[in-house]
């Protein structure tokens, strides 16, 4: 839990957002509750709420919005003409190798020579490199596709010109001033690019290349739409897994996507969602994607080789799917293991150091921790200190000792503007403004260090950390039902920047002693004006255990799914009224 007590921010809405919640509500049959969420998150017209209550193909934009499709297509459809070998060049989280499965299987049907590379977290680390491209221009490769990668890698780009390769950049992280000299390069936040979405992931990206691919080919229209739902399955993992907003046409990608995942009969697709836990027959969750799926697919890349995760999708042989999935569950259980060891590590270092207690940008070195899992560590310190976090160990590399890692951010904190200002002191970096990696000589770690905790110092105060609470709206005790719950998911799915609802009951109170569930977890009965509920909080502050029947108290909570009552009023802050 943070240290900082969360600032709630209550809103109301005005007479005529009112008129349109209620317009809404007898429109689209919903909860007046409910009604009053879509308009305070923005969503007051009735076209707005149709495309967000039920999006359908035509709710993702045109992909000849993105700056570069014309020159991507017309260099794609050169290659297909001459048969020429296209290596497709990704990365090793979701993101990347789900942009590989999109691309490679759009191109393979369109009878493209393709070869993939991810590219192996210890020994290749992030990013293009040269030696991979020296390598593919002597295996006779005559064009390089990235996807969710490339966008820095100007110096790479360049020499794959100087080889004979041809470059096609796809990704969607933050570039830098000079954009790489590829035949075309699609990013919707290179500057110049009009597309709307600018939080598109890797495999959005490469999914908008893939559409524009199909809607130029001689396929039916029929085979394009059905084809491009599919791929929807695979975007929809990668948009979760990645922690873009899930908003506009992010949310359209989420929610198609996981309506296709009720039905699926790819081999490989289907043994990791049955070893994660996924029923066939139903949607799945955004939750259960971000919290059973994703860490799955991730692990490889962080345990061993993202080139499992390719041989898992591709395959059509469901017995040697099923053996993958089960290596994949095998690794995740090993990374679960390997990321309590370093957050348990970090924790005792943090208390038994004072210098930590003063700075608001943390940088946590060893030289031993677990690269695959930093990233990982870094949000967990983060969102629990409530500070940007680095998290580095260090890596043997051709005799020299080089320092990696990845970092996390809080809101208010952008991390990759915050590396651009100290990029002297790195040989390497890139991300966006939440998640961050980089490279830098051991030497230097103290000084990043100390630049780090400055840049943290400049932005960032006590008021500004605070984890703020948006209340959507007031309820009271007799409206928290199983009817609400059910009213809650027309809103689904949620995900970052579309959380559910946040509700604020206040001047409630305690009906009876709190009741501990594994020490740490919260049981709470309450009532008002004669009705009596029930809420559960997770890891609570140790004050909330101390309240006793009589007090009266303010909360917030979310409507969440529970497996023991079906749905449950999770607090999300407590306090006496």
């Amino acid at each position: 839990m943070s240290r900082l007590a969360p600032r709630w921010v209550r809103t109301q809405l005005s007479a005529e957002e009112a008129e349109a919640a209620a317009e809404l509500a007898r429109l689209f049959a919903l909860s007046p509750v409910v009604a009053r969420v879509l308009v305070h998150r923005g969503i007051s017209t009735i076209g707005q709420a149709r495309d967000f209550l039920d999006p359908g193909l035509d709710s993702l934009h045109s992909p000849a919005l993105l700056l570069g499709i014309g020159p991507a297509l017309a260099r794609l459809q050169s290659a297909l003409a001459k048969r020429e070998s296209i290596l497709l060049y990704g990365d090793y989280d979701v993101d990347g190798t789900s942009a590989i499965v999109i691309l490679k299987t759009v191109l393979d049907l369109l009878g493209a020579q393709t070869a993939a590379f991810v590219p192996h977290r210890l020994r290749d680390g992030y990013g293009m490199k040269a030696s991979r491209i020296e390598e593919a221009a002597r295996e006779g490769v005559r064009l390089i596709v990235s996807v969710d990668t490339g966008i820095r890698a100007g110096e790479v780009v360049s020499l794959a010109s100087r080889l004979g390769m041809d470059t096609i950049v796809t990704d969607h992280h933050l570039p830098e001033a000079e954009i790489p000299p590829a035949v075309a390069v699609l990013n919707p936040n290179q500057p110049g690019c009009a597309y709307p979405n600018k939080h598109l992931c890797g495999a959005g990206v490469a999914f908008k290349l893939a559409q524009a691919l199909l809607a130029g080919s001689a396929l039916a229209a029929q085979k394009q739409e059905r084809l491009l739902e599919s791929l929807l399955k695979i975007a929809c993992l990668a948009t979760i897994a990645d922690i873009v907003p899930l908003t506009g046409e992010n949310r359209a990608i989420v929610k198609l996507g996981l309506a296709g995942l009720a039905d699926v009969r790819q081999p490989g697709l289907r043994a990791l969602l049955d070893v994660s836990g996924i029923v066939s027959g139903v949607a799945p969750t955004s939750r259960q994607i971000a919290f059973q799926v994703a860490p799955r697919i991730n692990a490889a890349g962080r345990m061993a080789s993202a080139e499992e995760v390719l041989a898992l999708f591709f395959t059509r042989d469901a017995a040697f799917a099923r053996r993958i999935a089960a290596a994949l569950d095998e690794m995740n259980r090993q990374r679960q293991d390997t990321e309590k060891n370093m957050r348990e590590a970090i924790e005792t270092q943090l208390r038994r150091d004072p210098a930590f207690s003063t700075r608001l940008g943390l940088v946590l070195y060893q030289p031993d921790w677990h690269l695959g899992v930093a990233g990982i560590v870094a949000g967990r310190i983060a969102e629990q200190e409530r500070k940007p976090t680095f998290v580095l160990t260090r890596q043997e590399n051709d005799g020299s000792t080089t320092v990696k890692g990845s970092g996390r951010s809080i809101p208010g904190f952008h991390l990759l503007d915050a590396l651009e200002s100290m990029r002297d002191l790195l040989e390497q970096f890139g991300g966006h403004e939440q998640a961050a990696g980089l490279t830098l000589e051991e030497a230097r770690v103290p000084a990043f260090a100390e630049a780090f905790a400055a840049a943290a110092a400049r932005a960032l105060d006590e008021e500004t950390r605070r984890p703020r609470i948006e209340i959507d709206a007031e309820i009271s005790a007799a409206d928290l039902t199983s009817g609400l719950f059910d009213a809650v998911q027309r809103l689904a799915p949620f995900g970052y920047r579309h959380q559910p609802p946040t509700f604020a009951l206040y001047s409630a109170t305690v009906a009876a002693p709190p009741v501990a569930m594994k020490a740490k977890h919260l049981k709470l009965q309450i009532q008002q004006s004669g009705h009596l509920v029930t809420v559960k909080g997770w890891s609570v502050p140790p004050e909330w255990f101390q309240l006793s029947p009589g007090d009266r108290v303010d909360v917030v909570c979310q409507l969440e799914h529970d497996s023991y009552d079906g749905w449950a009023a999770i607090l999300k802050d407590l306090r006496r009224a």
